[in-house]
């Protein structure tokens, strides 16, 4: 009995289409942009949020974590993408597959936590307007994202129950 058995120690990505001759086009229009349209978008909501006192609240702090989650993911995963669609070698190792796959699931888990964070800070907002600041304390709200980095979302504070 014959055994399917790979010697290579790495993948070969077959790209998008059948048609090669459309995969430059199709990721430089779609990848490329939308990448760098997510970069901008990021990093101004990150400066915007820093630099204006005004949105120093729970809530912008919150998106600024949101926001520094997503630029980390697409720049784990869009700049191997490109290398492997523009270059001649359209293969990526074991390894370097295995640290892409990690990264994709942490920062998709970070970004789920810290969702769930501004859920707990949008019921504080509404549900318990008069308490709001009392509850979402700076102190609170940083062990919320950092629970949310760190992936552990134990309860640490006895003020963090619903």
């Amino acid at each position: 009995m014959e055994m399917n058995r790979s010697s290579g120690a790495d993948f070969i990505l077959l790209g998008f289409s059948s048609r090669p001759q459309l995969e430059h086009i199709i990721s430089v229009v779609v990848v490329f942009i939308f990448y760098i349209v997510s970069l901008v978008g990021n990093t101004t909501n990150i400066l915007v949020s820093y630099l204006d006192t005004q949105l120093h609240t729970p809530m912008y702090f919150f998106l600024s974590n949101l926001s520094f989650v997503d630029l980390c993911y697409a720049t784990s995963i869009v700049p191997q993408m490109l290398v492997n669609l523009w270059g001649p070698k359209k293969s990526i190792t074991y390894g370097g597959c295995v640290l892409q796959f990690f990264f994709a699931l942490d920062l998709g888990a970070t970004e789920c936590l810290l969702l769930a964070v501004m859920v707990y800070d949008h019921y504080a907002a509404v549900c318990q307007p008069l308490h709001y600041t009392v509850i979402m304390h700076p102190v609170l709200c940083q062990k919320m994202v950092l629970s949310s980095w760190l992936g552990d979302v134990r309860d640490q504070d006895p003020g963090l129950s619903l």
